[in-house]
C-alpha cells in the first residue's frame, strides 16, 4: 500500500494512477472495517482529519476523469459518508507535514526504480522527468 505524493497525481503513469484509486478504496474499506488501514506506509492517514483522505481521493478521481478513466465513488461513499460536511482541503494544506519534499523524493525514487525495471513505459516516465528533471 502507498499513497503517492499529492503533487505526483497528475503525472502518475496509468498503472499507478488506476492502482491508486484501488488503493484509496482499500484504505477506506480497512478504516471502516478495522478502524485503521493497518499498513505502515499509509497509517499516517489516521493522523489527519478524514477530509484530507477524502480530498486526496477526490484529486485521484478528478485526474482519472481528466484522462477519461472510469471512477466509481460508490466504493468510497459508504466508508466516507461522515466526511461530506467537511470543508474542502486546500491543495497546499493537504497532508501538510507528510507530503513534503522528502516524501516526494521517496515516491519519485520508487517510480524511478519501476521505470528502470521496465514497469513504466518510457513516454510516461518522460512526463515525470520533464517535471522533475533532477530524477533522470
Amino acid at each position: 500500500m502507498r499513497i503517492w505524493h499529492k503533487d505526483l497525481i497528475p503525472y502518475l503513469p496509468r498503472q499507478q494512477l488506476l492502482g491508486q484509486w484501488r488503493e484509496c478504496c482499500a484504505i477506506a474499506r480497512n478504516i471502516t472495517e478495522d478502524g485503521t488501514p493497518n499498513h505502515v506506509l499509509v497509517n499516517k492517514v489516521m493522523e489527519y482529519t478524514p477530509d484530507h483522505f477524502w480530498q486526496y481521493c477526490a484529486n485521484v478521481c478528478e485526474e482519472m476523469g481528466r484522462r477519461h478513466y472510469q471512477c466509481r465513488w460508490d466504493a468510497l461513499e459508504s466508508a466516507m459518508r461522515d466526511v461530506w460536511h467537511y470543508p474542502k482541503v486546500k491543495q497546499e494544506d493537504l497532508y501538510s507535514g507528510w507530503h513534503e519534499w522528502r516524501y516526494l523524493k521517496q515516491c519519485l525514487y520508487n517510480l524511478q526504480e519501476k521505470a528502470d525495471c521496465g514497469a513504466i513505459p518510457a513516454f510516461e516516465w518522460e512526463m515525470i522527468t520533464d517535471r522533475w528533471p533532477w530524477i533522470k
